[in-house]
């Protein structure tokens, strides 16, 4: 007789081990502890096997029908339901061996020990947000470039360009570290170039009015948030370096007697050296009060041992009323100091580009020189930072290149 449900929840454990058969060799097997498994009797080259398909209540009568019926399937087409499950098994271990996730991570782990640790945990965050949900688990050599290209479009279609850009490059990398390390033989994000459209470039948020700047420099003074935040908010347009470089930068690096900065280049690993205005140095006197006997000029507010989130100056900066996005952002203080130092203090535009630690080559085939031009860059500094004082006081700047009436 089939089996019910009922019958099956009517029967109690019993001092020895019970089985309800329902047909086809299929059969639930009551231990005396009350655990119910279902299992498949059948005989294949001769030899009687046991299969097991699932316990009871997870697997219910229908279920567990149904199991039975495709085992008879591979049956009548002379495979062993056993060993056919084992090699499924061991493939589907062999294929989460080698997911683009797995590579993926190898990748990333590689790539970590050359790289800032908030680059590694951005391009983490990427790949969890926008590329692990739809391919992570997909083995990487079932992968095709539609399949990518589906990923791409995904992130595109929010309005993040560049970022679909800089997936798909990173992909690339991963699909070729993959090459490397025997995981797969092509790179087939490759043949991506140019399907997302190229993004429009656009600059970084900068003020570049005197006026306007003389206005933000007095509202930092109404900033009310941490004393370091604050001193990073007034150093990064005295100084002008990239965000990252400052709120990374380590009291080790300082010579506050010399008036010096000297540190490595994330962007080009060259080494740099930053003059130090007396304005500068007095500001970083008063804050190695608070944190110099630690590593970081800038702690992070959680813990000491890492640096100033990248986040926190434009959040000052929107805390003060600034749009990050369409009028001031950190970044923006390089392009300020670029166009003020050039238009209205007439600096000359080479040394101004060593100051940014852009490359710069010479006739002498230098791509940069951390000292060229030291002594105008000395120079430069503190009349860049006396400039900043004098729009902060609200004095009327004029140009030198202007003519008086």
């Amino acid at each position: 007789m089939p089996l019910t449900d009922i019958a099956i929840r009517k029967t109690k454990p019993d001092t020895k081990p019970q089985k309800l058969f329902d047909g086809g060799g299929l059969f639930l097997l009551i231990t005396s502890a009350g655990q119910r498994y279902w299992r498949l009797k059948y005989r294949f080259a001769g030899k009687e096997k046991l299969l097991a398909l699932g316990v009871y209540p997870e697997v219910g009568l229908a279920a567990a029908r149904k199991k039975r019926d495709q085992a008879r399937e591979k049956l009548d087409a002379g495979v062993d339901p056993s060993e056919a499950r084992k090699a499924g098994k061991r493939a589907a271990r062999i294929a989460a061996a080698n997911s683009f996730k797995v590579v993926a991570h190898g990748w990333m782990d590689e790539r970590k020990t050359v790289v800032e640790i908030g680059q590694y945990e951005k391009t983490l965050a990427r790949f969890v947000k926008d590329v692990f949900p739809w391919m992570g688990n997909r083995p990487i050599t079932e992968i095709d470039a539609p399949e990518i290209l589906a990923v791409l479009k995904r992130i595109d279609a929010r309005g993040a360009r560049f970022t679909a850009h800089r997936v798909r490059s990173e992909i690339s990398r991963i699909f070729r570290y993959g090459i490397k390390e025997g995981y797969c033989k092509t790179d087939l994000a490759k043949d991506l170039i140019g399907a997302i459209p190229a993004p429009v470039e656009t600059h970084f948020a900068a003020i570049t009015e005197p006026g306007r700047v003389g206005e933000m420099l007095r509202a930092f003074e109404g900033f009310s948030g941490t004393f370091p935040v604050l001193c990073a908010l007034k150093l990064a347009p005295m100084l002008f370096v990239r965000p990252g470089e400052l709120r990374q930068a380590e009291w080790s690096q300082f010579d506050l007697d010399k008036g010096e900065w000297r540190y490595l280049v994330t962007k080009t690993k060259t080494e740099h050296l930053v003059p130090l205005a007396s304005q500068a140095i007095a500001l970083l006197r008063e804050l190695e009060a608070l944190t110099g006997t630690g590593r970081y000029v800038f702690p992070g507010a959680r813990s000491a041992l890492r640096p100033m989130s990248d986040a926190a100056v434009n959040a000052a900066l929107r805390r003060l009323g600034y749009d990050t996005r369409t009028e001031i952002t950190g970044h923006g203080f390089r392009a300020m100091a670029r166009t003020i130092l050039h238009e209205e203090l007439e600096q000359k535009p080479e040394v101004i580009e060593h100051q940014l630690a852009h490359a710069v080559p010479d006739n002498l085939g230098s791509a940069y020189n951390r000292t060229k031009f030291i002594k105008e860059r000395r120079a430069m500094m503190q009349r860049w930072a006396d400039y900043l004082d004098q729009l902060k006081a609200g004095a009327q700047i004029i140009s030198i290149g202007a003519t008086a009436n």
